[in-house]
C-alpha cells in the first residue's frame, strides 16, 4: 500500500453494520474454574430501551451504554470480559473502549455504537432522544481510501493488515492519497469464512488496483509493477501474505485438485464434493474444517494427515483427538501419520473414485510472498519473512510490513521474532503501522487469539503456546466442556476452550495486562 502526502480524499461517516446471525456458542464455565489475577465482571447487563437491546456497563461510580453485540460475530458482549474501561468479546477477543466504542483489539472491523446515559437512583438509562442515535466517536466509512483504476499502488495486497492500515489512516486524519494495489481480482475478503461455510460473499471492501508489484527501488522510493507501470510513495506498507509451498509429488498437477485460497476455490470443492467422494489432504484447521462443513453433503471423506492427530503442532494431541472423534463421529475417516507420496490419476483428473482432491493450506508449508524483493537491502530472514520492530517498521526509512509476510517481536516469546499467520494479529499490525506512518511512536501489544469452528463447535485458543512442555486439563474433553492451559517455564503461556466461554477471552486479557498466571494457580 502507497501512502502520499497530497490531495485531500474525502470520507463520510460508516454506518453501523449489525450482527450476523449465528448460533450461540458454549456457555458453561468448567468446574474447579482456576484462580485468575482478573476475574469475570457482574457490571455488565443487558437493558431493552424505547425497542433498543444496549448493554449497560458500570465501571466504579461511571455508567455506560453500548451496543450489546459485537459487531464481528453477533456475541453478546454482556458474556465478555471488562477490565478497566476496555471490554473483551467472549467468542473471538476483541475489545472495545466503554466510554467511545472504539475498537481497541481485532478481529472487530467495526466500533461500538454509543448511547448518553441519565443516572437517577444509581440506575443508568440511555436518554430516550438518543436511544436511537449511534454516536461511536470513530464510526467511519470502510472505504474512505482513494483507490482508482490506474498505474499505481504498492505491492500486492491481499488481505486485513493493509484494509485497517488504511482505515487507520483515515481516522486518524490523514489526508493523503492512499494507494491499495493486489494480483488477485478481489478486494481483500475475509479469508477465514472460505472453510466454514465454502461461501464466496465475504468480501469487506471495494476499491482496489488489479495489479502485481515486482520490484521496489527502496532509493527513489518507487514499486514496479508487472505490468510496466510504477509508483512513487511518500510511505510503503508492504502486505503480501505468504503462499503454500509446491506439493511435490507426482499427480500434483492433476486437474481436480483443489487448494483453498479463494472464493472461486471455495464455490468449486463445494461443487465437486457434493454427493461425491472427497479426500483431504492435511488436518490443518482448514482441512478440518472443511471436513466438517462438507460432512453431510460429500458422499464420503478422507482426510489424509503425516501427524498423529489434527493441529497437532497447535492445540495438542488432546485437543487434536477431540476434533478428529467429533468428525468421526459424522462418518469422517482419517489415515493418520500417513504421508502422501503419489496422486493417481486418469484422464488428467485423480482416479479412486474421488471427485477431488483438496490441498488443505498449507500439507507442505506455507512461505512469505517477499520474492519481489530479493536483491534489495531490506531485511529478511533466512525463510524470506521481512523483519519489523514492534513499530512494524522495516530497515528502511518509511517503508513498513505487516501480516503473514513479517516476523515481529512477540513479547510472549520474550520477545523472539515470529511470524504468526493469524487474522486478529495481522489486523494489529495494519493498526500499528498506520499509527507509525504518522510518527505515533505506538508499539504492538496484543495477544494471538484465533478460533477454529466445527459442526456448530468453536474451539478458542489465545496466547502463543510454541515450546510449551505441560498442559492443566479443566473440564472434560470426552463431554465437549473444558478449558485447557499450555504450560512452559512454570507458567501458561496459552490457552484453549470449547463450550467454556467466555474464560479463554479472560485469560487473554490477563496475558494483555502483563499478569503472569503459574501452574499452580491453574491447577
Amino acid at each position: 500500500m502507497v501512502v502520499e502526502a497530497g490531495a485531500a480524499s474525502p470520507w463520510r461517516p460508516r454506518r453501523h453494520v449489525g450482527p450476523a446471525q449465528l448460533p450461540t456458542p458454549g456457555r458453561c464455565v468448567p468446574p474447579a474454574t482456576p484462580h485468575l489475577p482478573i476475574h469475570l465482571s457482574r457490571r455488565l447487563r443487558e437493558a431493552t430501551v424505547a425497542g433498543h437491546t444496549v448493554l449497560l456497563v458500570r465501571n466504579g461510580t461511571e455508567f455506560s451504554a453500548l451496543g450489546s453485540r459485537c459487531p464481528h460475530h453477533g456475541a453478546p458482549l454482556s458474556r465478555g470480559v471488562l477490565k478497566g474501561k476496555r471490554l473483551r468479546c467472549p467468542w473471538h477477543g476483541a475489545c472495545f473502549n466503554i466510554k467511545t466504542g472504539d475498537i481497541e483489539e481485532y478481529p472487530a472491523l467495526d466500533c461500538l455504537p454509543c448511547f448518553k446515559v441519565n443516572s437517577c437512583s444509581h440506575v443508568p438509562l440511555p436518554a430516550p432522544s438518543q436511544t436511537s442515535t449511534l454516536s461511536c466517536t470513530r464510526s467511519r466509512e470502510r472505504s474512505g481510501c482513494h483507490s482508482q483504476r490506474r498505474p499505481g499502488g504498492s505491492s500486492s495486497l491481499v488481505g486485513v493488515a493493509a484494509l485497517v492500515c488504511a482505515e487507520t489512516l483515515r481516522q486518524e486524519g490523514f489526508t493523503g492519497r492512499i494507494i491499495m494495489a493486489t494480483k488477485e481480482k478481489h478486494s481483500p475478503y475475509d479469508r477465514s469464512k472460505l472453510s466454514k461455510v465454502c461461501v464466496d460473499a465475504c468480501l469487506i471492501f471495494t476499491s482496489y488496483l488489479l495489479l502485481q508489484a515486482v520490484s521496489v527501488d527502496f532509493q527513489r522510493q518507487k514499486v514496479r509493477f508487472k505490468n510496466g507501470s510504477s509508483q512513487k510513495y511518500n510511505h510503503l506498507l508492504i502486505a503480501t501474505g505468504s503462499h503454500p509451498n509446491p506439493l511435490e509429488v507426482p499427480g500434483a498437477d492433476l486437474q481436480n485438485i483443489c487448494l483453498l485460497q479463494t472464493p472461486e476455490d471455495s464455490s468449486k470443492i463445494l461443487e465437486l464434493a457434493t454427493g461425491k467422494n472427497l479426500v483431504i489432504i492435511g488436518a490443518s484447521f482448514v482441512g478440518m474444517e472443511i471436513a466438517a462443513f462438507l460432512s453431510d453433503k460429500a458422499a464420503a471423506i478422507s482426510v489424509v494427515e503425516k501427524k498423529e492427530f489434527p493441529f497437532q503442532n497447535v492445540l495438542g494431541s488432546q485437543v487434536g483427538g477431540v476434533a478428529m472423534k467429533m468428525l468421526q463421529n459424522k462418518g469422517v475417516k482419517f489415515y493418520m501419520k500417513t504421508k502422501l507420496s503419489e496422486l493417481k490419476g486418469k484422464d488428467g483428473k485423480v482416479s479412486h473414485s474421488f471427485a477431488a482432491c483438496v490441498l488443505a493450506p498449507f500439507p507442505t508449508g506455507a512461505s512469505p510472498s517477499s520474492a519481489f524483493l530479493k536483491g534489495t537491502s531490506i531485511a529478511r530472514d533466512s525463510s524470506g519473512a521481512i523483519l519489523v520492530d514492534l513499530l512494524m517498521q522495516t530497515n528502511i526509512p518509511n517503508v513498513f510490513a505487516a501480516g503473514d509476510v513479517v516476523s515481529f517481536p512477540v513479547a510472549l516469546l520474550n520477545g523472539k521474532q515470529s511470524s504468526i499467520h493469524h487474522q486478529q494479529v495481522a489486523e494489529a499490525h495494519g493498526h500499528i503501522a498506520a499509527l507509525n506512518m504518522l510518527k505515533k511512536q505506538k508499539e504492538l501489544h496484543t495477544v494471538p487469539f484465533f478460533w477454529t469452528t466445527m459442526l456448530g463447535k468453536s474451539i478458542r485458543y489465545a496466547g502463543c503456546g510454541e515450546g510449551y512442555t505441560d498442559t492443566v486439563v479443566k473440564g472434560s474433553l470426552e463431554q465437549l466442556e473444558f478449558l485447557i492451559f499450555y504450560i512452559r517455564d512454570g507458567y501458561v503461556v496459552a490457552a484453549a476452550s470449547l463450550n467454556c466461554d467466555p474464560m479463554v477471552s479472560l485469560i487473554a486479557e490477563v496475558l494483555c495486562s502483563g499478569k503472569q498466571i503459574s501452574k499452580e494457580e491453574a491447577e
